[in-house]
Order: structure tokens, then sequence, then C-alpha cells
């Protein structure tokens, strides 16, 4: 018998897992400790004017679907009004069906508006009227949509060099939800381009009070950095790299001398870059450990991959890939250089490549020590991957070779405040694994401890692990 869709047991398939849900999950406070959203937006209590505004804008995943459907690109990233995006968006809605997009596009117009019709270009001027209509009201602000959705802590995305005084304006305003920044310094070790990385030294320096003119002198203004990031609420860094390096045999180079040749702009071979990249990851990890952060490395994807494109629009706008670089052997002396002098932070490594799931899987036993519940994570399924599929893989994954019960959950990633329901999506995947697991007999029907592993996966484990309320 064909089932309704987008009900109140969504992706839900048997009681036991409708009681997981609706019981342990549901209600639960959301800690995104990883997204992009921008800090101003919510300092500002930004009041978006239209539903484009809030949902196309920065999106490359809509973005990438409409390209595919052969829409033009003013109706993209270019000058075409914003209702005139919107109803190509419509457009395309009704065409993305088994793809993520489908799911996410009415969960999101369900738990915000209210909005439970189908979008389609029939559809699409009601929709997008009454939306607009209800983002015009005050209540439709950035922080009320955060405390609809329930969000208790947020970790934004921010350079070393950024003075976070949004942070400190939200700070200061105390509006009932914790903001911290991450430590994200991805420019600090982007070699790759001389000209731009030698600009970027610059910012870094003028932020830091430090002249940077050597390696040393590069390591003083992160860690006067790191030491600021702190004093705002900072509990965490990431990376997003194509993979981690570490030298296989003792260089001829140091850091400082290939600094020295990136100041006057002499090329650089890939070894020297790749070693560069290692020298900085290794001494910010001690300088993470000391403060009791947890560092965040997103590995694999292969970015920018489209010339003409990037030419046109810039980076970041839909057209990254999954990668399929060799990640195991450099991770794990990687990790095992910090950890030989037990200067291993807390560690979450996610992988872009699902080919890698059981890689990563098996790489976070090797250096959980015992010391803190859950030290080293497998981090939740990441872009590409976070959809249905792709999160059920992480998560029998993470099962079969770790402890699943550790799991400190689900995040947005995302640069939009409509993403929430994404946690939504998340938690009624999990309670439907586990509750076909007891249906099957492969677990017992022990609703406490079943819905304390939901709970604990869903918040708890988060709230434990990251110490953002002390």
């Amino acid at each position: 018998m064909a089932k309704y869709f987008l009900t109140e047991d969504f992706l839900l398939q048997n009681e036991f897992s409708k009681k997981l849900y609706h019981q342990y999950a549901k209600d639960l406070p959301i800690i995104d400790y990883h997204c992009h959203l921008p800090p101003q937006d919510i300092a500002t209590n930004r009041q978006f004017s239209n539903l484009t505004k809030i949902w196309l804008e920065g999106d490359h995943y809509k973005w990438r679907a409409m390209r595919t459907l052969g829409i033009d690109e003013k109706y993209i990233t270019g000058n075409a009004s914003d209702e005139d995006k919107f109803n190509k968006w419509a457009e395309t809605v009704p065409y993305t069906m088994r793809n993520p997009l489908y799911h996410w596009t009415h969960l999101e117009l369900k738990q915000y508006f209210g909005v439970e019709t189908h979008l389609t270009p029939d559809t699409a001027t009601e929709v997008y009227n009454k939306c607009t209509t209800l983002l015009n009201k005050p209540e439709y602000a950035t922080q009320s949509l955060l405390k609809k959705m329930k969000v208790e802590v947020i970790g934004t995305t921010d350079d070393p060099a950024d003075s976070l005084e949004y942070h400190q304006q939200i700070k200061k305003a105390n509006i009932g939800i914790i903001v911290a920044p991450t430590f994200r310094p991805d420019k600090a070790y982007a070699i790759e381009n001389a000209p731009a990385y030698i600009q970027y030294l610059e910012k870094l320096g003028n932020a830091s009070g430090v002249t940077i003119k050597s390696f040393d002198t590069l390591l003083d203004a992160l860690k006067n950095r790191v030491d600021f990031f702190e004093s705002n609420g900072c509990k965490l860094s990431d990376h997003g790299l194509e993979q981690l390096y570490f030298p296989e045999e003792k260089s001829a180079f140091t850091p400082d001398g290939i600094l020295k040749k990136i100041l006057k702009q002499e090329n650089l071979s890939i070894a020297e870059i790749q070693y560069f990249k290692y020298a900085v990851l290794i001494e910010l990890g001690r300088m993470y450990h000391s403060k009791g952060w947890t560092q965040q490395f997103h590995l694999g994807a292969l970015r920018n991959t489209n010339e003409r494109m990037l030419r046109i629009l810039g980076p970041d706008t839909g057209f990254d890939s999954i990668g399929d670089f060799q990640q195991s052997r450099a991770l794990a002396k990687f990790l095992n250089e910090l950890d030989k002098s037990d200067q291993l932070a807390k560690t979450i490594l996610y992988n872009l490549n699902p080919a890698d799931n059981e890689v990563m899987g098996t790489m976070i036993g090797n250096f959980n020590d015992g010391s803190t519940k859950g030290k080293i994570q497998f981090g939740s399924a990441w872009w590409f991957l976070d959809q249905k599929d792709g999160m059920e893989k992480q998560i029998n994954a993470l099962s079969n070779l770790g402890l699943l019960s550790c799991f400190v959950g689900m995040l947005t990633d995302s640069r939009s405040f409509l993403s929430y329901p994404r946690h939504e999506y998340f938690r009624r995947i999990l309670c439907n694994i586990i509750g076909k697991d007891v249906e099957n007999g492969e677990l017992p029907w022990d609703e406490s401890w079943l819905g304390k592993l939901i709970s604990d996966i869903c918040y708890y484990n988060a709230k434990n692990y990251f110490e953002f309320y002390k």
C-alpha cells in the first residue's frame, strides 16, 4: 500500500522507529557545531526581504541542479529578478525527485513556513508570496528562525585574521544562543599562489601585530590569533584539505626556507608545498591540544574543477566534486606524530569519498586512548554525502568498526538559515536504522537503552564533547 509523502512518520518504517524518533529525538535542541552561517546576519538579526534571498543565494546544491536542467546562469547567479529566479527553481524542483533536494525543499517549506504544497511551476507564485510575507515579519528574522528550530549552539567558520566583532556583538546582546567562532586557517598554508599568499600574510600580520618574515614569525602570528579566538569562545578548528600530508623521508628543505622562497615569489615543487602544509598543521595541532580544542579535518574535495566558470563566477560556486585521493597512510602518520608527544587534540575526520568510509571507521580506533569518550570521531556524512544513502553508509561503517554510541552526530555545514531540518532528516534516518534492527531481531526491544543511545547521538554526546557550555 502506497504511503503519503512527508507525513509525521516520514522515513520511519516501523513502530519502534517511530517511537524512537517521536519520544527520544524529535524535540531535542540542536548543537550545530560546524556551519558557515555569516555571524553578521545573526548579530544584526537580518530580515530577508523574500524567499529567494534566504533560500537560493549561495546554495550550490540548488545551482547545480538548475544548471543540469539547462537553466541559464542569469536565473542562478545572474541579474534576473528574485522572483524570476525562484520561478526557475520551482520549475526545477519536480525534476529533483530522488535527489535529497526534493526532501530538503519540502521539509524546509513545511517546518519554517507551514507550507505543505508541493513546489511546482503551478504553485510557485502562491508559495513565494506566502513565504515572503512571513519573512517580512519580525518573528522571521535570523535569531527567531534559529530559535524556532531549537538551535542551542552554532559554530561558525572564521579566518584567523577576522576581527570577530560580530561574535562579540552577539555575546553582548545575550540572544539565548551560543554562537562560537571556529578557527579556519586554510589561507595560512595555501602557498600555491605566492602573490595571494603574500597578501594574506600581510592581512594576518596586521591582525596579529606580528610582521611575518619567517616561519617562526608565522607561528607567532597564528599563536596570537589562536589566543584571541580562545578569548572569544572558540572551541574548534577546521581545515579543508584534499588530504593530510606526511614526509616519507627526512626532507632536504625546511619550512623557513620554503617561506623565504614564497616571499621571493620563487617556484615551489609539489613536495615543498606539501611539506609546508604539514609543518604548519603539525604546529597548529599542538596549539589546539594546549587549548583543549577539537580539530576538524574535511578531506577529499576536488575543488574548482571548471576553469571557465571559475573565471566567470569565482570559487565556491558549485563546481567541486568528490576526489579520489589516497588518505590512510599519511593521515595515520600525521595523527601519530602528534600522539607521540601526547599532543593529539580531540579530532573529527570527515571524508568526502564514500570509498573511504571504512578507512575512517578504522582510523579513529588507532588513536582513541581512553582519555576522552570518543576522542577521535568519524564525522557525519558531509557535503555530497549528507543524504539518506550517504548517512546510512556512514552510520553503518561507524557501527561496524567503532562505537556508534559515542558519535557526536549531525551538523549542517550550511550557509543557509533554512537548513536546520537536515538535523531532523538525520534523526529520522538514525531512528529508522535502529528500529529496523530491532524489528529484524538484531537488537533487543530495549526502549530505555536504545532511546538513550538515540538521544546521546542527537544531542548529549555533542554537548559533553565540545564543552561549549563551560
